[in-house]
C-alpha cells in the first residue's frame, strides 16, 4: 500500500453499519480516509434529520469505537449547481487519490473531472440504508440493529427518535401527511 488518501462522501443520516463497513474497506486500500458529510447545511427535515455536527459526532464515535484512527471528517454543503460542485468539494477537502460513493450523480460529476471514483456496493443495501433506518425509527421498528452501538447511544442522547417522528410527520415517504384544517 502506497501513501494514499480516499474521500468517502455521503449524507450519513444517520451513520449506520453499512457506512462503517465501507469505511473499513476503504482503509484496507488507503492510508487515510476523509469522510465528507454531504448536504451539511440541512437538518431537521425528513430526509436530513440530523445536523452536520451531530453526524460528525456519530461518525467520530463509531470509528473510535472500532479503534479506527486514520480519518478526518469534514462538512460539505451543497451548492445546487452540479457543474461547480466538484470544484467546491476540492476547495474544502485535502488532496485525495480516489472518491468512494454510491451516488450515481457524485460518480458522474467526479468522473467528468477526471478524478478516480470507486463505487463499493454496500453490504445488504436494501436493509442498510439511511432511508431504512429512518423509516424504522419513525415506525418504532428495530433500527438499533442497523447502526453501531455508539450511534444508538448518541441518537438517544440527542432525542433523535423524537426528532424523526416530528420531522416525518410532515413528510410523505413513510406515511401520509396528518390532516390539517388549512
Amino acid at each position: 500500500m502506497t501513501d494514499s488518501r480516499a474521500l468517502f462522501i455521503g449524507r450519513f443520516q444517520p451513520f449506520h453499519k453499512g457506512h462503517l463497513a465501507m469505511a473499513k474497506r476503504i482503509l484496507a486500500k488507503h492510508d487515510e480516509l476523509i469522510i465528507g458529510i454531504g448536504s451539511a447545511q440541512y437538518s431537521h427535515t425528513g430526509e436530513n434529520p440530523f445536523t452536520a455536527a451531530e453526524r460528525f459526532e456519530m461518525i467520530h464515535r463509531a470509528l473510535d469505537e472500532e479503534g479506527i484512527r486514520r480519518y478526518h471528517i469534514l462538512p460539505i454543503p451543497d451548492t445546487h449547481v452540479h457543474s461547480v460542485w466538484v470544484g467546491h468539494v476540492l476547495s474544502l477537502v485535502p488532496k485525495f487519490d480516489a472518491v468512494y460513493t454510491n451516488s450515481p450523480l457524485v460518480i458522474r460529476l467526479f468522473k467528468e473531472r477526471g478524478i478516480p471514483v470507486v463505487s463499493l456496493p454496500m453490504v445488504e443495501r436494501e436493509e442498510l440504508s439511511g432511508t431504512e433506518v429512518r423509516k424504522r425509527m419513525y415506525k418504532d421498528g428495530d433500527w438499533a440493529s442497523l447502526v453501531p452501538p455508539s450511534v444508538v447511544a448518541y441518537i438517544k442522547e440527542i432525542d433523535g427518535l423524537q426528532r424523526i417522528k416530528e420531522t416525518y410527520k410532515y413528510s410523505t415517504p413513510y406515511g401520509t401527511r396528518e390532516s390539517s384544517d388549512e
